[in-house]
């Protein structure tokens, strides 16, 4: 992002900096405790020096934003951080770990960018001061629902040991991040998975203003350890030498055995949350006991008594470090805001060339029939992907549609993991950034809901904060008229267009099924693919896909007629046909097929033919898309208009479990002809 010579000029600016973190041995290479401290007490000190630069900064109005301040947690941060390897090892860092990201990759003057929003910002200023990271060099970005930091982690490491690379993972949340469930799902699919990640809390007692007297009862986060099968201990966070040599030695023990570890390191946090935050909720006796504490003065007298530095020595070093701060702190204030973009998707999306792929044909064929064959070919070509779920593999999931895949690919490429839906689709972001293609069937659309986070906002928004691909194909059974009630025939369109970076595709036709999950699969963005339930067992059809991904996302018509245009999605489609050509209305019906980024002009230039508009969707009035097609069509076709559009849409309920409940919930073929007529004007 920076150009070579203001890159340069940086780089020789912060040459102390960079001397400290070019000398660190990482693993398997250790310090004894008389080499640790010239090594972590400069960085420590330097990371301080930078938050009352940044405190100084945010005073002046130079910085905005949540600036987070380190200050208590420098001994965990540098301790924990020495070790690992950058580029190598995947991390999942959080907002007080300003010393973890820069000894591992990230430069003084990048996070001083980064917490100026200017142009030089690794977001490109589109994030807020913490939330950053390099994906591309394994450090996560950091999203605010701090649980959810841990599985994608997790998943990075897994996939990444599973192409051959013997690496490790940091998982970091904070004593109030360990009250969320992802926490524990995080920790309970490592463990299952044997995924060798070091999983630390930082235990600063508080959660911006909640004690930890309100967050749980447990003597010591690190006794949850047991509940997962697998070791934990507390440790003094604010002693670097005892952090650092607690994590060299897990690595040595996982290096052997690769299983997850639970660390709790008691650490401070010397003011408030944030600059903004003056820590009245905390009373005086309690924070100067804190400052009897202070790491930074723990590590200075241990430099001095273990290592043998003299205060002149030490006095030149801070010396020297704090006028290399102010020097990259005012490099950075001279850079320039960043351009605004006002276009629609700006780097939402990451580009995807289309390529053309391994041409397939069938004869009469089923939906279902059509997702197996399509998971098998995935499988079967590209040695990185794997399928993943809840009752995928020896069951072949609830549907059947993975039936054989575990016997023919393996239970190492056919998973079925626990029930931790918000997880396994962290899990699965992760194992996108280091090398795998994942494919994650929910069981049913329903339970997407509880990834609404990892997907919506971690998964879709990866390119745009993070710069990185994140090729992902997501499976939702979805839809009712098989009568399984409220938790189990939902569709969910609605909601997971609001998401930008999500690409959705909803497939009719068996023929469109296997279009669908081959694009979803070879393009570099999540993707989600909607699969009506009750198109599984329906009409059969014949595939013949010539391999052109590239013609594959556009609008499908199946009738043309020039009184009315008729959009519909999903087992409605079925419904809309049958109407239309029972009564032989001249319709022009139409699936939009990729509903997001949507591909509407075709179906608004029928909608100019036509001068009429019906939308029959499934999902309820209110819940679904009806209301945006109208909309679009409102806008772009009002000319054209020769009455309003109409929607004909399930109630704004839950789906009803009975038979008889169900069959008046969904939109019938009355309702679609009483409609129709109402808007032609001619009855038959």
């Amino acid at each position: 992002m920076m150009g070579g010579n203001i890159a340069a000029v940086i780089d020789a600016k912060s040459a102390v900096f960079e001397n400290l973190v070019k000398e660190l041995p990482r693993f398997p290479d250790s310090l004894t405790r008389e080499q640790f401290y010239p090594k972590a007490y400069p960085l420590m000190y330097y990371t301080r020096v930078i938050d009352e630069k940044l405190k100084e900064l945010f005073r002046r109005g130079a910085v905005k934003g949540t600036v987070i301040i380190s200050k208590g947690n420098e001994a965990t941060s540098v301790g924990m951080a020495i070790p690992f390897r950058p580029g190598q090892d995947v991390l999942g860092l959080l907002h007080r770990d300003n010393a973890a990201h820069m000894i591992c990759g990230c430069s003084p003057y990048t996070l001083f960018c980064q917490h100026m929003a200017n142009v030089d910002s690794p977001t490109h200023a589109r994030e807020g001061n913490v939330h950053y990271g390099d994906a591309k060099m394994r450090r996560f970005p950091m999203i605010s629902h701090l649980g959810n930091m841990l599985a994608p982690t997790v998943g990075g490491v897994w996939a990444a040991r599973k192409n051959g690379e013997k690496v490790f993972g940091l998982a970091i949340s904070g004593d109030g991040a360990s009250s969320t469930g992802e926490f524990h799902e995080s920790l309970n699919l490592a463990a299952v998975q044997n995924v060798p990640v070091v999983f630390l809390i930082e235990n600063n007692k508080y959660a911006f203003s909640t004690p930890v007297a309100n967050q749980f009862c447990c003597e010591k986060l690190s006794d949850r350890a047991v509940g997962y099968g697998i070791e934990g201990c507390t440790i003094d966070g604010t002693d670097a030498w005892d952090v650092y040599s607690t994590i060299s030695q897990y690595l040595k023990t996982m290096a052997q055995n690769p299983k997850p570890v639970l660390l709790e390191c008691m650490t401070l946090r010397l003011e408030g949350h944030a600059a903004y935050d003056n820590a009245e909720y905390v009373s005086a006796e309690e924070k100067e006991e804190w400052l009897k504490h202070d790491p930074l003065v723990k590590a200075r007298k241990d430099l001095k008594e273990i290592s043998g530095f003299s205060e002149q020595q030490i006095l030149e070093m801070e010396q020297e470090i704090t006028e290399e701060v102010k020097t990259v702190a005012d490099a950075a204030l001279t850079r320039p805001r960043p351009k605004a973009v006002l276009s629609n998707n700006c780097d939402v999306y990451c580009k995807t060339e289309h390529k053309t792929i391994e041409p397939y044909s069938a004869k009469k064929v089923k939906n279902l029939q059509a997702i197996n064959t399509a998971l098998d070919h995935m499988l079967s070509q590209d040695q990185g992907a794997f399928l993943c779920g809840q009752d995928v593999g020896k069951y072949g999931s609830p549907f059947k549609t993975c039936k054989g895949l575990m016997d023919k690919h393996g239970s190492d490429r056919v998973i079925d993991m626990p029930i931790c839906e918000s997880a396994t689709t962290g899990f699965c972001l992760g194992a996108s950034q280091t090398g795998s293609r994942p494919i994650m069937e929910f069981q049913f659309a329903d339970f997407s809901t509880e990834a609404v986070t990892q997907l919506g906002l971690n998964a879709g928004t990866w390119y745009y904060r993070a710069g990185m691909n994140a090729p992902l194909v997501f499976r939702l059974p979805c839809g009712g008229g098989i009568t399984l009630g409220a938790f189990h025939s939902g569709e969910y369109d609605g909601l997971w267009s609001r998401f930008p970076g999500l690409k959705l595709l909803y497939p009719f036709t068996p023929q469109e099924t296997y279009e669908a999950l081959m694009a979803a699969f070879y393009d570099s963005n999540p993707s989600v693919v909607f699969e009506h339930k009750l198109l599984y067992w329906g009409k059969a059809g014949d595939i013949d896909f010539d391999g052109d991904l590239s013609k594959v996302y556009r609008p499908r018509q199946y009738t043309q007629g020039d009184k009315v245009t008729v959009v519909a999605l999903g087992a409605m489609i079925e419904r809309v046909l049958t109407v239309i050509n029972k009564y032989n209305y001249s319709a022009s019906v139409w699936n939009p097929f990729i509903l997001n980024p949507l591909k509407f002009e075709p179906i608004l230039e029928s909608v100019r033919a036509t001068g009429r508009l019906l939308v029959v969707q499934e999902s309820g009035e209110t819940a679904g898309l009806a209301d945006r097609f109208i909309s679009l069509v409102t806008r772009e076709c009002f000319s054209s208009l020769k009455c309003a559009p109409v929607s004909v849409s399930a109630p704004d309920t839950p789906v009803p479990f009975a038979k008889e409940l169900e069959s008046k919930y969904l939109p019938d073929d009355d309702r679609i002809k009483a409609v129709i007529e109402k808007m032609i004007g001619e009855a038959k």
